[in-house]
């Protein structure tokens, strides 16, 4: 546990010294505490650790490494699965900390584009959105034991959705991730992960179409 403290530390100091700001007081400790929120199975501190840990050690150069690393520490900021506009309460959390630190407004429209792009609604453009997505579904291309785990985090998550319900829809959102020419927008994930992934996908569909 100390490791892990230790790395949230690591990486919530390097992000802010990145962009020449000091963090608002009391902000990291309110984001661990959101991360840690009752009603999160899979969208918490085991994520955003597992974020953070891939992108120190991903080797693809981005163009604005702090502003990646902060935004993944906001992504998930907020999480309420009966929501529909997480993302952009999210993005608007880091615009208002950012704000607060005095940030230039070209940071702060970065990171809102970069928590905005984790909404998997189209294809991201640029290289910094290419890598932030990439981070935040590496989980599809996971070993399918830990595969199989997110999934079961996931139907927790909405355990309040009737069973035939959540498996129409949660089909659904894994098809349209099938059905893109590519998962992964950077090389290096592409090549590291994109066919374990379209196994995974295929497997987990069938299974919820059974």
């Amino acid at each position: 546990m100390l490791s892990t403290i230790n790395a949230f530390l690591a990486s919530w100091r390097r992000a802010w010294n990145d962009l020449g700001l000091h963090a608002p007081d009391g902000l990291y400790d309110r984001l661990l505490a959101a991360y840690a929120e009752p009603q999160r199975k899979y969208h918490t501190l085991q994520h955003l650790e597992k974020c953070l840990e891939t992108l120190a050690r991903c080797p693809v150069q981005a163009h604005h490494t702090g502003e990646i690393e902060l935004a993944l520490w906001f992504h998930d900021a907020i999480y309420d699965v009966e929501r529909t506009d997480n993302e952009t309460l999210s993005a608007d959390w880091a615009a208002d900390a950012l704000f607060t630190a005095g940030a230039p407004a070209a940071a702060i429209e970065h990171v809102r584009g970069l928590i905005l792009a984790t909404r998997h609604a189209g294809t991201p453009e640029s290289l910094d959105e290419q890598l932030l997505v990439d981070i935040d579904l590496a989980i599809l291309g996971a070993h399918a034991t830990r595969f199989a785990e997110y999934g079961t985090q996931v139907r927790q998550e909405y355990a309040w959705v009737p069973e035939d319900l959540f498996r129409e829809k949660r089909c659904a959102i894994l098809r349209l991730f099938l059905s893109r020419p590519t998962i992964y927008g950077t090389p290096f994930f592409h090549d590291t992960l994109e066919a374990r992934a379209r196994e995974n996908l295929q497997r987990s569909i069938a299974i919820l179409a059974h």
